[in-house]
């Protein structure tokens, strides 16, 4: 338990040394592709990116969904990409490959949607090289670019708030 507590400590301390640098999203960039971080625990239904991602027009190889939960994996078979503390070590080292693709690849677009307070999916967020980061409100309001304050379960509330934004900001065309 002790061990436990000091690798969340250093997970703490490296992601407010990513917080802290300077991170500017390009302006002219329209949204083509779209990453999606969610946390299982809280929420269950997936369908709803795909439908979010259908009206943004990004098409379904340009949609990429991880899924992140505090339980152990052999309980979740319910979701492919799942990964869980176990994937991000000392340091916030990514042990696993596939998270390390899912963060490598340059999203247009980055949608954190969860409201837990895990330094594990804040540290996903942080580390994501996507050019533009959409979340709900979370307690540390320098990981997103856009945070959209409602609850986790008001999809369509969410979707307007963030499509009336995003077509402000000239991110998308204003076909919605």
């Amino acid at each position: 338990m002790i061990l436990k507590g000091f690798k969340e400590k250093s997970i703490k301390k490296y992601l407010n040394k990513l917080l802290s640098e300077a991170h500017e999203y390009e302006a002219d960039n329209k949204i083509e592709s779209l990453g999606v971080i969610v946390n299982v625990d809280e929420i269950q239904d997936f369908n709803w990116f795909n439908e979010l991602a259908n009206a943004l027009n990004i098409h379904p190889n340009k949609l990429k969904i991880i899924a992140f939960s505090t339980q152990k994996k052999e309980t979740l078979n319910l979701w492919d990409d799942c990964y869980n503390a176990k994937d991000i070590g000392w340091k916030g080292a990514i042990l696993n490959n596939d998270l390390k693709l899912f963060l490598d690849t340059k999203f247009d677009a980055l949608l954190s949607y969860y409201e837990a307070d895990v330094t594990e999916l804040k540290l996903i967020t942080a580390l994501s090289k996507a050019k533009f980061k959409i979340g709900i409100l979370q307690t540390d309001e320098r990981l997103n670019d856009l945070i959209i304050n409602t609850k986790l379960n008001d999809f369509n509330v969410f979707k307007n708030e963030m499509f009336k934004y995003l077509t402000i900001l000239n991110k998308i065309k204003n076909e919605y």
